[in-house]
């Protein structure tokens, strides 16, 4: 066992109702937390307003935790910018929020304390992905951390007499559970799985052990036995699936188009993962609320039967133990899903159609005409500092970018960058401002501004954790005392601040930070990136502003975002230009549409424009 340092995790509490704890978020931190019999954390319950007394909740917290009890108003200032759950380290200026963050660091953990609890890290899945993308850009990771939960919450909060349907983000749930499975080894489990067919009717079951009967009681041992023996052998950290033959030659020798299809076991597929952790007190406390609701119950037979096998699995009993969660038993008989089960899909209806929709062949010159014709075309505002730039060989080795393993134009690049930046935050910034580097990446702009506007609160947003843990890293070698480092998708921020920055956020990354800034009127200076990513979502509908609604349908505005892509300086400069023309046409729809905010906003070119291929800057300021 290896020594730690003690972390401190936040957890909301705003009521409970027998075994469960509200919000959800917070039932399943506290699951996550038995199942992986972590004591690592002190962990604090946050009340809005009062604490309850201890002896209220004795009855559904977990044996073993230290958790004290707290007001909202104690909360650390750091963890005030953010929304829980939230993990802070004992120095207090790392933190890391949001469900999917926090759950995935808790496995992280209780692993480096304890490396022979390789199961524990199984849980991140393949490649440790599970739940890793942010749930702004994974439709999964927002099922999970966000949809599911909610949607349970608003449900327990309805009496059951007044419940006329079954929740949407539930059905997408059974939907997903009907889909077929993809996994990294798929074709080799495919063919295994035919071998698997075919001897079924010459090898009796009866030889399984008694775990995996258990599992396979709710399915059809023909088509699940292979899936249920891979999953297993998973759990049981096993290198291959028990009392499998390597397939005969004419099975290998199939094409992939022939193979039977793989059936899930788990939410992810095969294997038991951190989903599979988030969604099963839900699924719980819903499936016990709605228990006496026959009807609902016998639509959701994918789900039953999941909710009967995940309590199969080792570790889960006593996880439900700790936490005080009474198992439901025979929620059979189960029918097949309703045929209008069927058209239910796992993301919303429209964003994706349109987008599917927009990828067509066309240039943008049609495009581009239509915008002129109303008198649109790309303006780009005058650089206020066009020369200006920091004396980068006078400042310490730990805040050049170039510090690392960047090659040298890159560094220069990347220099000329932070110039930009930097001279437009310093025309903005007063002494106390707090600004926020967001999608700070490795800290280059963040760590620049921390050093030369000493005077200033620097706070540095990124989700990915390596890039935040080597800023963190390299402010340390600076000794700087007035920068704090969040590890959160962008909505989990939440705190008031004067400047946003941003250098390359990818596609509506750009429109969430000026959003945030727009909420909390303080001025912005961002750079755009990978236009092509951009299409419609649950926040943003493009184009955004009334002057290129009027003028282009989606599908048009996205061929400007295509092209907007294609400016490359490997590119023809003909091709390259239309690209700059395609990127100030999208930008200009984000300052027109921030506009209506009472915003004075400009888009600026780079200085030189060779510092990058995605060189524009939109800067806004309150009027």
């Amino acid at each position: 066992m290896k020594d730690v340092t003690e972390d401190h995790l936040y957890l909301d509490y705003f009521h409970q109702n027998e075994d469960c704890i509200f919000p959800l978020h917070t039932s399943i931190s506290l699951f996550l937390l038995s199942y992986c019999d972590c004591k690592i954390f002190k962990v604090f319950l946050v009340s809005p307003t009062e604490i309850p007394p201890d002896g209220h909740l004795t009855e559904v917290l977990p044996e073993g935790l230290e958790i004290c009890l707290i007001k909202r108003c104690q909360l650390p200032s750091i963890i005030q910018n953010c929304c829980l759950p939230v993990i802070v380290e004992e120095n207090g200026r790392f933190c890391r929020a949001g469900l999917a963050v926090v759950l995935r660091h808790i496995i992280y953990k209780t692993y480096e304390v304890d490396p022979s609890k390789e199961d524990i890290l199984e849980l991140l899945g393949f490649k440790q992905t599970c739940l890793k993308a942010c749930a702004e850009v994974s439709e999964w990771t927002r099922l999970c951390e966000i949809s599911i939960p909610q949607a349970v919450e608003n449900v327990l909060g309805v009496p059951l007499d007044q419940q006329q349907t079954i929740p949407e983000e539930i059905l997408q749930f059974e939907k997903k559970l009907g889909e077929p499975v993809r996994v990294h080894n798929d074709d080799k489990i495919r063919r295994q799985k035919v071998q698997q067919q075919k001897s079924f009717a010459k090898n009796s079951p009866n030889n399984v052990s008694s775990q995996e009967g258990r599992l396979t009681e709710n399915l059809e041992p023909a088509f699940a036995d292979m899936e249920l023996r891979v999953a297993l052998s998973k759990l049981t950290l096993q290198k291959t699936p028990a009392n499998v033959n390597r397939e005969s030659s004419h099975i290998r020798k199939m094409k992939t188009s022939e193979l039977p299809l793989l059936d899930h076991v788990f939410a992810e597929g095969l294997y038991f993962t951190l989903a599979d952790a988030v969604l099963f007190p839900c699924i719980h406390y819903f499936l016990g609320f709605i228990k006496k609701h026959q009807d609902f119950i016998s639509r959701l037979p994918l789900i039953t039967s999941w909710y009967q096998r995940v309590q199969e699995v080792p570790g889960i009993k006593q996880a439900a133990v700790k936490c005080n969660m009474q198992f439901l038993q025979h929620m059979g008989p189960f029918s097949k899903p309703d045929d209008h089960l069927q058209n239910i899909c796992t993301a919303s209806n429209e964003p994706k159609e349109q987008y599917e929709d927009s990828r067509f062949i066309g240039g943008p010159r049609p495009t581009m005409t239509k915008l002129m014709d109303r008198g649109i075309e790309a303006k780009f505002s005058p650089h206020p500092c066009p020369s200006w730039a920091l004396d980068w060989t006078s400042l310490p080795a730990a805040v050049n970018p170039g510090k690392g393993k960047m090659s040298g134009d890159r560094a220069l690049r990347k220099q000329q960058q932070l110039n930009n930046l930097v001279a437009l935050v310093m025309q903005l910034a007063k002494p106390g401002d707090m600004i926020v580097d967001f999608c700070s990446g490795g800290g280059h702009v963040g760590i620049v501004l921390a050093y030369i506007l000493p005077m200033s609160q620097v706070v540095l947003v990124e989700n990915k954790e390596l890039s935040l843990v080597r800023a963190k890293e390299r402010s340390d070698e600076l000794g700087l005392k007035n920068i704090w480092f969040i590890q959160a998708n962008m909505d989990y921020f939440k705190g008031s601040f004067n400047i946003g920055v941003a250098l390359h956020a990818c596609g509506v990354a750009t429109d969430m930070v000026i959003e945030r800034c727009i909420k909390v009127r303080a001025a912005f200076v961002v750079s755009p990136c990978c236009y092509g990513f951009i299409q419609n979502t649950a926040k943003f509908s493009f184009p955004q502003s009334s002057q290129f609604k009027e003028a282009l349908s989606y599908k048009e505005h996205m061929v400007l975002c295509r092209f907007a892509d294609q400016t490359a300086v490997q590119l023809p400069p003909e091709r390259r230009q239309i690209g700059k023309n395609c990127m100030g046409l999208v930008d200009l729809d984000r300052a027109w549409s921030v506009e209506r905010s009472n915003y004075s906003v400009q888009v600026i070119s780079m200085e030189p424009e060779t510092c990058s291929p995605k060189n524009n800057l939109i800067v806004g300021v309150p009027i």
